[in-house]
């Protein structure tokens, strides 16, 4: 095979009659004729099957710090291998990497590995792992499971960037590759889900649950606060509620800073306010690790000890500035254990942005 790969064959679907097929991928059960592509514009049936057509292609790869992703609570400090392809199962009128998820120019892929290339060019680069993120990697979870197997022969951690947005068969599938997850629960509303994202509330709490309870994916959870249609006190309440009880107080919750793009316009930008008051609500429910992110916020940023409450990890935006955990995740002030996945701390890899380009073999 070539390393660009345009019509790689794809899984999770079936045949409907003789000349239609359904994609069983994610909940839109895309239903196409030869030639047609699905919603994510991605995956299409080509000669009777479902292909997909950005296998071994990518937007770009660069390394990025552990905390942009963000995950806080997964090996902090580490650098991560990131990269994603075009196209998203979401229609979301917000989104803040429009140009990549909603592209329908295949140029738009200017860089091509084979998952062997990544997990080789991660491991050499001293990344700890490698995520699947700028785009979702639902719609293109064959080539991104490929990839960790790579990745896990090679000693490197796979890490999603997803909106959870996904069918049961391959959901079982595609968690059982993955290291750790940031999954973004968008609002807690389905009316936001259904008019915001064209898309249904209950299937992302579904897989949330499923990745939690069923898998041994660490999981974060990422909602982006838009002033006027999700940052209602009554709403975020039932939000972090309903993950303290249904998935526990130790998954870490991260508010982020919304700011107007793409379809999406007339909504200001998140105040650092809403931001520290959505995650005082949310350490009210009972959640331990909340987290404010897109603005500078120490307080909001910092990982503190769940039983001394002093601070564990110390951070401004990106930037570790202390680090008081043991190598297995202890509070060395009291010895209590830290959430999270963990291993030995020596110098954070910071804030840098690395671009790294593939050798096209």
């Amino acid at each position: 095979m070539s390393v660009v790969e345009s019509q790689h064959p794809a899984r999770w679907w079936h045949t409907l009659e003789e000349v239609r097929i359904q994609c069983d991928l994610c909940p839109r059960d895309c239903k196409l004729h030869e030639g047609q592509r699905g919603a994510c514009f991605v995956r299409a049936m080509r000669d009777g099957q479902m292909v997909l057509t950005t296998y071994g292609r990518s937007s770009g790869f660069c390394i990025d710090p552990i905390e942009k992703k963000p995950l806080y609570n997964f090996y902090p400090g580490s650098s991560v291998l990131s990269f994603g392809t075009a196209g998203c199962n979401l229609a979301c009128k917000f989104c803040q990497n429009w140009d990549i998820s909603k592209s329908r120019e295949m140029d738009t892929l200017m860089d091509a590995a084979t998952p062997e290339a990544i997990a080789q060019a991660a491991a050499a680069n001293g990344c700890k792992s490698v995520a699947f993120t700028y785009n979702d990697p639902v719609i293109f979870a064959e080539y991104a499971m490929d990839c960790a197997d790579a990745c896990h022969a090679n000693n490197i951690q796979t890490v999603a960037v997803t909106a959870g947005y996904m069918r049961a068969a391959p959901r079982r599938e595609f968690y059982a590759k993955m290291d750790a997850a940031n999954i973004d629960l968008k609002a807690f509303t389905e009316e936001f889900y259904f008019k915001l994202c064209v898309g249904h509330l209950k299937d992302v709490l579904e897989t949330l649950a499923y990745v939690h309870h069923e898998t041994d994916c660490w999981l974060e959870i990422t909602t982006l606060l838009i002033p006027g249609h999700n940052d209602a006190e009554k709403e975020i309440g039932e939000l972090a509620k309903w993950v303290a009880k249904e998935l526990g107080p130790d998954v870490p919750l991260h508010f982020s800073a919304f700011h107007p793009d793409y379809k999406l316009l007339d909504a200001p930008p998140t105040s650092p306010q809403t931001l520290a008051r959505a995650r005082r609500i949310a350490l009210d429910a009972g959640l331990r690790y909340v987290y404010t992110g897109n603005v500078h916020d120490q307080e909001g940023d910092t990982t503190y000890c769940p039983n001394c409450h002093k601070p564990a990890i110390v951070r401004d935006w990106y930037e570790i500035l202390a680090y008081e955990l043991t190598d297995l995740g202890c509070c060395k002030a009291c010895g209590s254990a830290i959430a999270g996945r963990y291993g030995h701390f020596d110098r954070p890899f910071g804030a840098r942005r690395i671009p790294v380009r593939m050798a096209q073999a």
